[in-house]
């Protein structure tokens, strides 16, 4: 069992996704962006997480791990207490369209560019991003065994991943799997059995688009009445109880809101001391 990532955060449940500052088609405002980051780890966040994909324009692949790594140099605090995760393999085209590539060549040649543009001489979790259909996916898991033998990744993660491609490379990777990634928020729910199953092997479940997808968290409220009804009775934003009602779902569940705010970064963070009571998890759905 694969506890190391689990044991990391061990002040916040909740890591922040950096990936809507950067995939907007145009250049964030980089001082807000850096005051979000350092917002989120002042509000005891302890996972950051990025992709080399995560750009504004196909020409600008890791603008957002640069980015990252900038505001990790400039916080005042401990930047060392943070895991910045990273993903490879999922790639930008020209127009702005998004492509997949899977090879193991391809899949070290992004690790090295994702080293250089974190700063870092390894990478705290890498993750495989999105499988390749036209690469065997053992293949690809093959090449991030590979980094992490080398010691350029300290933590190996997949993403995109259905049931027989995590056991695939939980057994590939030596049980050395830490996380899987997957989108899981109250609108998409076909992840569970991903869920029960990263439980059953003790891999982290990180959801992507916890709160609905990029333009859609602040109308969660309005989609999901019961979330309104208990965030009102609490006194709560409706994203905090919806992040509270994902942590509530397993242990091993460690939800990546994004954020371009640092308020929406605070109050992300703060759904770790949020306990739901059975009657309100009941209301949920």
């Amino acid at each position: 069992m694969n506890t190391r990532l689990l044991g990391h955060i061990t002040v916040s449940a909740v890591g922040l996704g950096a990936m809507p500052m950067s995939v907007a088609g145009h250049m964030p405002d980089e001082g807000q962006s850096i005051r979000t980051i350092h917002a989120a780890l002042d509000a005891g966040v302890t996972l950051i997480d990025t992709a080399d994909a995560y750009t504004p324009t196909a020409e600008e692949v890791g603008h957002n791990e640069r980015l990252v790594a900038k505001a990790l140099a400039s916080w005042g605090g401990d930047a060392g207490a943070a895991l910045v995760a990273t993903k490879g393999g999922h790639t930008r085209t020209a127009g702005g369209g998004w492509d997949v590539d899977g090879r193991p060549s391809y899949l070290v040649e992004a690790c090295e560019r994702s080293l250089k543009a974190l700063g870092v001489e390894a990478i705290g979790l890498y993750q495989h991003h999105r499988p390749d259909p036209a690469v065997p996916y053992e293949e690809t898991i093959g090449a991030l065994r590979g980094l992490l033998d080398a010691g350029k990744i300290r933590m190996a993660g997949i993403s995109n991943a259905n049931p027989d491609q995590i056991r695939l490379a939980h057994g590939i990777l030596g049980g050395r799997l830490a996380s899987v990634q997957n989108e899981y928020s109250p609108r998409f729910r076909t992840s569970e059995p991903e869920i029960d199953l990263c439980e059953e092997l003790g891999v982290a479940f990180l959801p992507w688009s916890p709160l609905g997808g990029i333009g859609r968290a602040g109308g969660l409220g309005d989609r999901h009445g019961a979330f309104a009804a208990v965030a009102a009775e609490r006194g709560v934003s409706p994203q905090r109880v919806c992040l509270a009602w994902e942590l509530a779902r397993s242990p091993v569940m460690i939800p990546i809101p994004g954020a371009s705010r640092p308020e929406s970064a605070v109050d992300s963070a703060a759904a770790a001391d949020l306990v739901l009571t059975p009657e309100e998890l009941e209301m949920l759905p």
